[in-house]
């Protein structure tokens, strides 16, 4: 039973407003959820000592997990296990958080300044008269962006000494893109369907390789961020693998628990995106071939933000 709190300014609901305006999550393991499936027993750490400090049955855990997010949209979870198996950097240290908003999630004390893309701003009148997505321009507006971002990272102002020494460290980036939703409703494609994630995917795709690749670029002519030379081969193979999921690769990937979804060449519309998966799938044979000669100039390039606030600011249909 869920007590139902009334909307008065004086009523109980507004004295428990002062603990939201934080998000709360839960970094769990694969090795905890496969005690769910399996009814096991999961041990307690303590952050002090690392010694056991109780031992639960791992499906109460999650069950008290999942009401407490039903009830009030916190806690979220953090997917511990996969996110250190695509990290750029494991030889510096765990991803351990994210921001708030969980877009960006790298080292402790690091940060990253984010820009975001209008896709529909892309979708352009054909030489035939209908309606289709631009790739050529979202490939260049892509590479431009990284580039101004990476001139932002020796513009920025951190909150603290760590932060600031470790972002120019690592110089990771946070480029990404808006209004999928509104891309998508007005090329007739439902968001929940294969063709919706087949698009979402190639551009998602053509994003991170093209900017990587111009990472590369960059690293060419500056030299490579600092703590790239101790996490070169684990970098490369997390390019690698992402290099394989755009190719609709369903084996060979590198050391990952869970395999990706590739990228289906099969789901995408058959009008209108022209030379999308094509040039995904081309920007990220770039970025592998020039990062093994050259190495990147930054740990990360892009992220996938809410987009919520800035996205008004931009006129999008839809966020994130």
């Amino acid at each position: 039973e869920i007590p139902v709190m009334d909307t008065d300014w004086d009523g109980e609901a507004y004295y428990t407003v002062s603990g939201q305006n934080s998000n709360n999550t839960v970094r769990v393991t694969d090795d905890f959820l496969r005690a769910v499936e399996a009814d096991a027993e999961w041990q307690l750490a303590r952050r002090t000592d690392g010694k056991v400090h109780r031992t639960v049955k791992a499906r109460d855990l999650w069950g008290k997990i999942s009401e407490a997010a039903w009830q009030c949209a916190d806690p979220g979870l953090q997917f511990h296990t996969t996110i250190n198996d695509w990290h750029t950097c494991p030889n510096s240290g765990q991803i351990r958080a994210s921001n708030p908003c969980s877009e960006y999630m790298f080292l402790d004390d690091t940060a990253c300044n984010l820009a975001s893309l209008n896709l529909l701003a892309f979708r352009k009148d054909g030489p035939d008269g209908r309606k289709v997505f631009d790739v050529a321009a979202y490939e260049h507006a892509v590479r431009l962006w990284t580039i101004v971002l990476e001139i932002s990272v020796m513009m920025a102002q951190f909150p603290s000494k760590e932060i600031a020494q470790l972002s120019y460290e690592y110089r990771t980036l946070g480029l990404g893109y808006a209004n999928i939703g509104g891309l998508l409703m007005t090329s007739g494609i439902a968001y929940d369907s294969q063709q919706g994630r087949a698009v979402a995917g190639a551009l998602a795709a053509l994003m991170t390789g093209a900017s990587y690749a111009t990472s590369a670029a960059m690293a060419r002519e500056l030299g490579a961020f600092k703590g790239y030379a101790k996490n070169a081969d684990q970098m490369l193979r997390v390019i690698r693998n992402h290099r394989r999921a755009a190719h609709g690769a369903v084996d060979g990937y590198e050391k990952l628990s869970i395999k990706p979804v590739p990228l289906n060449a099969m789901d995408m519309p058959a009008t209108g995106y022209e030379g999308l998966i094509d040039r995904a799938r081309g920007s990220w044979d770039e970025a592998l071939a020039q990062g093994a000669l050259y190495g990147y100039r930054n740990a990360q390039t892009t992220v996938i933000a809410p987009t919520g606030t800035i996205g008004l600011v931009m006129d999008c249909d839809t966020t994130g």
